[in-house]
């Protein structure tokens, strides 16, 4: 039996940090940080990248951190933090995965808040990382072995644009014991051909999106707790 620990503030405070960067978001940032610090879980080099995304989000002018981070997670489907999309996309195969993760998160003795998450939905990055936070050591490895093909995605992506976001899902692969590989990003269509309904009678198209909401603070709660015990969220 494994008698590794958890990284769970580091997981929890990954979850955050990836998170909108709100005005509540960046006020939490030195804690978020003292987190990463105090748990040292990661290597020397990754956790330098993350303090120099936190510095970032922490001193540049908020509403242009804000725009860029809509840019970057929002707009296409390579930098997508619901993992699903880089799997399903937007095909009926999602529905039945997304309810497959629900039974997971159930049988975990977690569920989503709805009060909290404001219907965001499961495959939600911070969701997953808040989730796997809570599994004992060999099961967070097991769960994060099940989805490295999507975190790799995800780091090539943000690479490519060169953004300071790649070291998050970074850090997740080594917490989970995982390789960091390269993989091929394919280049995605521009934002307005994406966006193009359908010609008159051309049929439906599968490459629509839906307007992209503005990421939610998310919140897991263990069932059967008292009031005092109800939420567990991914505070540090």
């Amino acid at each position: 039996m494994s008698t590794k620990q958890t990284p769970t503030y580091s997981l929890r405070a990954l979850a955050h940090i990836v998170g909108y960067p709100s005005a509540e978001l960046r006020a939490a940032l030195p804690d978020l940080r003292e987190a990463l610090r105090a748990e040292q879980a990661l290597p020397a080099s990754r956790q330098q990248g993350l303090e120099t995304l936190i510095e970032s989000l922490a001193q540049r002018d908020a509403l242009t951190v804000e725009a860029e981070y809509v840019e970057l997670f929002d707009r296409g489907r390579a930098t997508s933090l619901h993992l699903f999309e880089h799997v399903h996309g937007d095909s009926r195969d999602r529905g039945p995965a997304m309810i497959d993760l629900l039974k997971t998160y159930e049988q975990g003795g977690l569920y989503l808040d709805p009060a909290q998450v404001n219907g965001e939905l499961p495959d939600y990055l911070p969701i997953v990382l808040e989730f796997i936070s809570t599994l004992p050591h060999e099961q967070m490895v097991g769960f994060v072995g099940e989805i490295a093909h999507i975190l790799n995605a995800l780091y090539a992506a943000l690479l490519k644009r060169r953004s300071w976001y790649a070291h998050v899902p970074a850090a997740v692969l080594e917490l989970g014991e995982q390789a960091i590989t390269l993989v091929d990003v394919p280049e995605e269509e521009a934002l307005d051909a994406t966006w193009l309904e359908p010609d008159a009678f051309g049929g439906c198209t599968s490459k629509g999106q839906q307007s992209p909401d503005q990421p939610q603070p998310i919140q897991i709660v263990r069932r059967n707790t008292n009031a005092a015990g109800q939420h567990r969220g991914a505070s540090a």
